[in-house]
């Protein structure tokens, strides 16, 4: 008989309900655990998904005497610390993304990790989808030939907060670490890390980005072209060039979504899919996987590709002058 895996969710936000909806759809998974810096939050979280035990604070969570896994749903700002004492405890993490703030802090959770052998993944729910799953498959078939250059976008019309984590600087906010990690993940994803990186952005009130342009190119001249806005809605679809034929991934392509292969022909090809979750069901499911053949990484997403998306990230921001106060470098 499979292990029922117990999960424990830290920070009861919008994406942390999505996630609890989805892993409620699962057999071998039980929320058993929530912590909010609010009892009342974490109470009322608990009650709406039935489980046990509810903390009024990140640390007390740790201790809970039914716990197997935690997923950390916390702002940007707070995932280097919420990570670093899960792992520390011994108890086996998924991450949001983006990572953490930089390269510096993933690269200290991914060696205290690994030191500890405890298993850490990036909850970079797109990787795991059955949709990126089939392209990668298509395009190791040779379907689309060589991938010469990848087009993707990533924008909505946010309403403006200072203080929310879009938009807080103290909390890594603008539309780099929240949506704009899509864009150059597919692009990574498809093409490897760039050797040349350029970006450009329109720097807020408050000091982070709300739109962002960014180009890539590879080292042998391949190019992914990029746009992530927090100011208006776009199609939020992305391309996938080959030298015999495209992948059209339609809006919202991040999300459980289809795609066309359209070949030589010109004639496109639609793949669809039957999705009775969220989408976050496939991460958790790779999580319990691994743990159930005792791996401390996912073979799918592995400690280093997260560290090479985030040095990437590093890079943008570099090119746009984008620190954020408190930065742990």
């Amino acid at each position: 008989m499979s292990k029922t895996w117990n999960w424990g969710i830290i920070g009861p936000g919008k994406i942390a309900h999505k996630f609890a909806q989805d892993i409620a759809k699962l057999d071998n998974a039980r929320l058993s655990a929530v912590a909010s810096r609010s009892q009342d939050r974490a109470d009322q979280f608990a009650r709406q998904y039935g489980a046990p035990y509810a903390y009024d604070s990140y640390e007390a969570l740790l201790k809970c005497p039914e716990l197997d896994v935690v997923y950390i749903a916390t702002p940007h700002s707070e995932h280097y610390r919420n990570t670093m004492a899960c792992i520390e405890a011994g108890i086996p993490v998924l991450c949001e993304k983006a990572f953490a703030f930089n390269t510096t802090e993933a690269r200290e959770m991914a060696a205290l990790a690994q030191r500890k052998e405890v298993f850490l993944m990036e909850a970079l729910w797109t990787r795991f989808l059955p949709t990126t799953q089939k392209i990668l498959e298509l395009i190791q078939s040779d379907a689309i030939g060589r991938v010469v250059s990848v087009k993707a976008d990533f924008g909505f019309k946010a309403d403006y907060n200072p203080q929310s984590r879009l938009f807080n600087p103290e909390l890594a906010g603008g539309a780099l670490l929240d949506i704009g990690i899509y864009p150059v993940f597919i692009a990574y994803l498809m093409m490897g890390r760039p050797e040349r990186v350029h970006a450009i952005a329109r720097m807020g009130q408050t000091g982070v980005d709300e739109e962002l342009g960014v180009l890539f190119q590879m080292g042998d001249g391949r190019m992914a072209h990029l746009h992530a806005t927090l100011l208006a809605h776009t199609k939020t679809e992305a391309f996938i060039y080959g030298e015999k034929g495209t992948i059209h991934i339609h809006t919202r392509w991040h999300e459980p979504t289809h795609f066309s292969l359209i070949g030589e022909d010109r004639r496109p090809q639609n793949f669809h899919f039957d999705y009775d979750t969220n989408g976050y069901s496939y991460e958790a499911q790779e999580v319990m996987r691994c743990l159930n053949e005792g791996l401390t990484e996912s073979p799918l997403w592995p400690l280093s590709r997260t560290l090479e998306l985030m040095e990437t990230l590093d890079r943008i921001r570099a090119e746009i002058g984008l620190v954020y106060p408190g930065e742990h470098q």
